[in-house]
């Protein structure tokens, strides 16, 4: 990022805060320290057991301890973080997003205690932090606001009779909240006490407040932002919008700038809108005003985030203005460097937001181990990360690890550059939805600007994660294994007497990449069971030179034996780059067409017991009992819910397959499970 004006560089260096603490965690807090360092300011990371050597630390200049693994004890423990700030000395806090970021009674505590807040003042935020307050508010100043409700009245009877006022669909929603967390979507009025009890349950654990709202739910809108910026002497301005309408069950995944379809004076209204919005609350620092456009230009006031958006790096590329800076130094007291009529958007930028889920797996989160991060690199582009090879990806935190941004002097540009960014990013280890971010990118509508809040579930609904290049990954496999099988200590006692015959491998392949077209032919699709055998046989007088066998279709291959995880392979004459990293038994191999993982099979394979699980409930993925809904001896429908969990923010219901009765229940809530824990066992009748 540069500043790009003097004015800028005297408005920075006005800064008087020499050293910040962080009170956050990931890519922001790397991004956060980014603009410290350059600033000169010395910052200060916190940290738990399960971030001990995370990224976030190192870039820091010092850390310090705050607790153990769950965000209620360490980064939103208030009294934990001021602790760390008296220790070090610092004299401002800066919270990023997330946690204690929106949080009012914290901002006054960091003043009591004689720290600057980098945010926004209390009351702004308490007044902007609760949904129906700021509607309200933001009403008597002009602003248009949805159809809904948002009375004290918080009854199930009152919520029926204004639902029914109201008309549908509508959504029910955290008035305390937001990034989707406590919001359902209600099409029929008998669904709604469910509705309502899921989003109390799902608000009171993410904010600490059951208080909800309802709201029109607009069809095929599109959700565009306003970034605003406000100084301690009174200014307001905008720095432009972002449309960030590329979602899924409300969380953003897709966000640019400037908005396809914003004409300049549209621009300028909402624009003009969002300021009055954030004067009727005296706002300062960053915030951001959003908004829902329907298909005839009249947009409605959404809610207004009270902090730095997680967006805010197309921003950044468009106007070339560094906000966390800029966030210090009106923090420090520093007035807005710029009017209004001085900010201007040059080119476009497009941000695609990396998550540790599984796509084919309704998008759970997942956990796992870092086993190779190669962020991509070229002109235009720009990687928020806070990952790094080696690194454990925790089950108690968002699932968000990294931000993928281009930038090019207009929209076609800047998509192209951003295809390739996501062709070219390379994450190993578990399943992310880096495929998923590239099938967006592809869509052709997508690439024409033309979509809406639905845009994913219309658009790709249906959408499977690509295969990679099974027979190349299953070579690379193979090779792996054969040149690393003399040091293998399972291995030691191997031998035979027939070194010159091929040597047998057998590979557990991952169902879901069993699907039509496969490379490997239909003998592996017939077969279904996800072994395959590849045959590996040196040949003779040629060294690296293989002849390789895969389910009878054979393969000549040149490879040299290699210490890192670039590797080089002709195929039958055509060369290959691939990235192969191991991890116990498993194989990822990086394709060109994608990712693979395979898991050998020991070559001596020793007896192992095998327990039946008949009628069991597993977990789909690691996380946190939220709550049991059922008894032991409880007599269960088929779809009947059981028990809910919750793994990085999200809540997930365990159902039962088929009617039965309830024979064991394994876990209570608060308890922390595995992935594939098995939680409960049922007993089906005959």
């Amino acid at each position: 990022m540069i500043f790009n004006s003097i004015t800028q560089l005297q408005f920075l260096s006005r800064i008087v805060i020499r050293s910040i603490l962080i009170a956050n965690r990931g890519e922001i807090a790397c991004r956060i320290a980014r603009s410290c360092q350059r600033l000169g300011i010395r910052t200060v990371a916190v940290y738990l057991a399960a971030d001990a050597g995370a990224k976030h630390v190192q870039v820091a200049d010092t850390a310090v301890f705050i607790g153990p693994s769950f965000a209620t004890d360490s980064y939103l423990n208030q009294n934990a973080i001021l602790d760390a700030a008296r220790q070090t000395g610092v004299d401002a806090i800066h919270p990023g997003y997330g946690f204690l970021a929106e949080n009012a009674s914290f901002a006054r505590a960091c003043a009591e205690a004689g720290f600057i807040f980098i945010g926004p003042n209390a009351e702004a935020i308490e007044l902007m932090g609760n949904k129906r307050a700021a509607k309200a508010l933001v009403a008597q100043a002009g602003v248009p606001v949805v159809p809904g409700y948002a009375g004290a009245d918080q009854s199930d009877g009152r919520f029926q009779s204004e639902a029914a006022k109201i008309g549908l669909p509508l959504l029910v929603k955290a008035a305390a909240g937001g990034g989707g967390k406590g919001m359902r979507l209600v099409s029929e009025l008998a669904a709604l006490p469910e509705a309502l009890a899921a989003a109390r349950r799902e608000a009171l654990a993410a904010f600490g407040s059951a208080e909800l709202l309802l709201e029109r739910a607009l069809l095929q809108p599109r959700h565009v932002e306003i970034q605003v910026f406000g100084d301690q002497h009174g200014s307001v301005i905008h720095l432009g919008e972002r449309d960030c309408s590329i979602q899924r069950r409300h969380q953003k995944v897709i966000e640019e700038s400037p908005s396809p379809i914003l004409t300049p004076e549209l621009r300028a209204k909402m624009g003009e809108t969002a300021v009055a919005a954030a004067r009727a609350v005296t706002y300062d620092n960053a915030g951001t005003v959003e908004f829902l456009l329907d298909e005839t230009d009249n947009f409605y006031f959404l809610e207004m985030n009270t902090r730095l958006q997680v967006e805010h790096p197309v921003t950044e590329l468009v106007t070339g203005l560094d906000l966390v800076a800029w966030q210090i130094a009106v923090a420090a007291g520093a007035p807005l460097p710029l009017a209004q009529e001085q900010i201007s958007l040059t080119g476009h930028a497009i941000e695609a937001r990396l998550y540790a889920e599984n796509p084919a797996n309704d998008f759970l989160p997942v956990t796992g181990s870092v086993l190779l991060w190669q962020p991509p690199t070229g002109e235009g582009v720009r990687v928020d990360d806070g990952i790094q090879t080696g690194a454990e990806i925790p089950v108690h935190y968002d699932p968000m690890l990294a931000k993928i941004i281009a930038h090019g002097p207009d929209r076609q540009t800047a998509v192209q550059r951003l295809q390739r960014a996501l062709e070219t990013a390379v994450l190993l280890g578990f399943t992310h939805n880096l495929p998923y971010l590239q099938a967006i990118a592809q869509q052709p509508d997508f690439v024409a600007g033309r979509y809406s809040t639905h845009f994913l579930a219309d658009k790709l609904a249906n959408w499977q994660p690509p295969t990679g290049d099974l027979s190349l990954g299953l070579i690379g496999a193979a090779l792996a294994q054969f040149y690393s099988w003399p040091q293998q200590p399972q291995n030691s006692g191997y031998w035979r007497n027939n070194p010159n015959g091929p040597i047998r491998s057998q590979f557990a392949v991952r169902p879901d990449w069993f699907i039509e077209g496969s490379v490997l032919g239909e003998g592996v699709l017939k077969n279904q069971s996800g072994l395959v055998t590849v045959l590996v046989e040196p040949v003779r007088f040629q060294t690296n030179q293989f002849d390789i066998t895969i389910n009878e279709e054979a393969f000549w291959v040149h490879c040299a034996p290699q210490v890192g995880p670039d590797w080089t392979l002709v195929v039958n004459g055509r060369s290959h780059q691939l990235l192969i990293v191991q991890n116990e038994a498993a194989f990822w191999v990086q394709t060109e067409q994608g990712a693979v993982c395979v898991t050998a099979l020991p070559r001596l394979p020793r007896k192992t017991a095998v327990s039946a699980t008949a009628g069991s409930l597993r977990a789909p993925m690691p996380g946190s009992v939220l709550a049991v809904l059922v008894q032991p001896g409880q007599t269960v429908a088929e779809g009947e819910a059981l028990l809910k969990l919750e793994a990085m923010k999200m809540e997930h219901t365990i159902r039962a397959p088929a009617a039965g009765q309830v024979a064991e229940i394994f876990y209570a809530p608060g308890d922390t499970v595995p992935a594939d824990a098995q939680l409960l066992r049922l007993e089906f009748g005959n």
